[in-house]
């Protein structure tokens, strides 16, 4: 017997049948219950346990039908419309998902029905019963209020008045209905009968595309895991074909015969629909998850499932056959290497618009960041090279500008004739600039501070190291002195 606190006592919340048949109920108080048979057993209830319980169920009821939403909390609505035919009919699904969570320990009731509100009334006071279409009425008319999924205030004040059965309040005009109790009553009633639709929300969304194998002799091993992807991926490639599209997220899931169900996804950085290159991504990530995958006694049902996709850009190959796209070999590379280290394994700079060094690249994940997929174009001959002006950058630029003390500079707008840095004093030999880098005028308009006006320096020690450090803000009287910074290292 499991009890909870409900307000200042503590409460009967679940029992099983041994505990009925001693005229216990749930809601009862838990000294009373003691009263009636001190030696009862009593655990405390653990709310978070038992949800993280139903969301494995209705995780492992993925295998009927992705479309699993939960119900309460002790509850679940599987849409199965469309997904009998595969079980070999309603009864046979039924009797099948029975069968499976008896053989996993648990006591379940189930029932089928055109509307959700039926099924949900057939599952809890029926008990596996198949509602053919149309008798919703006749299955629910003999039950009583709780079966239309009413609050407990509203079966309270019709029960006041007579109405004891669900039959009861359909024999009952509507109008007054309405007016006393309420248009919830009347919704109820109307979804269970179907006469206004009532959607069932899945718990995850719902792939676009899947295929999945099911298994007579369930598969331990991971090299057999492998192979059956790349099956799957072959049949997937049909479907993406037809589509015109390529897979950007892949799931993998594995339902152990237990119950228990891995997910298992891979991220692309281009689309994707070779089954080959798909096997390789899931090689990487279930050797990343060796550790963490318990077989158990062996897989039944292998489903791999496309999450999101996107249009695939067909490439025209050259006279021998060989398609000129280096940046494919370096995606599929990235994607490996992400599916076996993680997402933030691979990082890609990218140019930002900003006369600031520090801001004028920003390091984004490898999937995030913008990809070119065509080759860049040659160059025309007979248009003349146009002359850029390519500002020369150290090899390796400061995170954030380190200060610098700058004691003597040769005039006010010069280089320093010596700086200190970390600590150790540094003579100039040689000196280059000053390059001004000026704030930008578009933060300025939007109200945005921005830093004073830079001058940079490529400097040049008495030992032959080289270095970039600036000067921040000018020599004017009106203002603060300026300070000076080191920003980057030569080679």
């Amino acid at each position: 017997m499991i009890s909870h606190r409900q307000g200042n006592a503590q409460r009967i919340a679940a029992l099983d049948e041994r505990a009925e048949a001693l005229h216990l109920k749930r809601g009862m108080g838990i000294a009373d219950a003691r009263a009636m048979h001190p030696s009862i057993d009593i655990v405390e209830a653990d709310p978070e346990a038992d949800r993280r319980l139903l969301e494995g169920l209705a995780d492992w009821c993925d295998r009927y039908t992705p479309l699993v939403a939960l119900d309460g909390i002790d509850g679940l609505f599987l849409d199965v419309t469309g997904c009998t035919h595969l079980f070999g009919g309603e009864r046979s699904m039924l009797d099948d998902i029975l069968s499976r969570f008896f053989q996993q320990g648990f006591d379940v009731r189930a029932g089928l029905a055109a509307t959700p509100g039926a099924a949900w009334a057939a599952a809890r006071f029926s008990g596996n019963h198949i509602v053919p279409g149309g008798e919703e009425e006749a299955l629910l008319a003999p039950l009583p209020l709780a079966a239309l999924r009413i609050e407990p205030e509203i079966r309270a004040s019709l029960e006041s008045v007579g109405l004891r059965t669900a039959g009861a309040v359909m024999a009952a005009p509507r109008a007054p209905l309405a007016r006393r109790f309420g248009a919830t009553l009347l919704l109820r009633l109307d979804q269970a009968l179907g006469r206004l639709d009532e959607a069932v929300s899945p718990r995850l969304p719902v792939a676009p595309l899947s295929v999945e194998r099911h298994l007579s002799d369930p598969v331990v091993l991971t090299d057999d895991i492998e192979r059956l992807v790349r099956l799957l991926a072959l049949t997937l490639k049909t479907d993406l074909e037809r589509r015109g599209e390529g897979a950007r997220t892949l799931a993998l899931l594995l339902f152990r015969v237990d119950g228990a169900v891995s997910r298992i996804a891979v991220g692309t950085s281009r689309p994707l629909r070779e089954p080959l290159l798909i096997q390789r991504l899931f090689h990487e990530r279930l050797a990343a998850l060796e550790q963490d995958i318990d077989a158990g006694y062996g897989f039944d049902l292998v489903r791999l499932s496309v999450l999101s996709a996107a249009a695939f850009d067909m490439q025209q190959s050259d006279l021998a056959g060989e398609m000129n796209d280096d940046g494919a070999d370096i995606a599929l590379f990235a994607d490996r290497i992400r599916a076996r280290l993680g997402e933030g394994a691979v990082l890609k700079p990218v140019a930002v618009e900003s006369h600031l060094p520090e801001r004028a690249v920003a390091v984004l994940p490898f999937s995030e960041a913008p990809q070119r997929t065509m080759p860049p174009k040659k160059p025309d001959k007979n248009i003349p090279p146009a002359t850029v002006f390519r500002p020369e950058r150290p090899i390796r630029l400061f995170r954030s500008p380190e200060p610098i003390e700058v004691p003597v500079t040769e005039i006010p707008e010069g280089p320093p004739m010596n700086f200190r840095w970390r600590h150790a004093l540094y003579r100039v030999a040689r000196a280059e600039g000053p390059e001004r880098i000026a704030p930008e005028w578009w933060r300025q308009e939007q109200g945005q501070e921005d830093a004073p006006t830079r001058d940079y320096f490529r400097i040049e020690d008495s030992d032959g190291r080289r270095y970039w450090l600036y000067r921040q803000g000018l020599y004017d009287a009106s203002q603060a002195a300026p300070r000076w910074f080191m920003h980057g290292i030569f080679a």
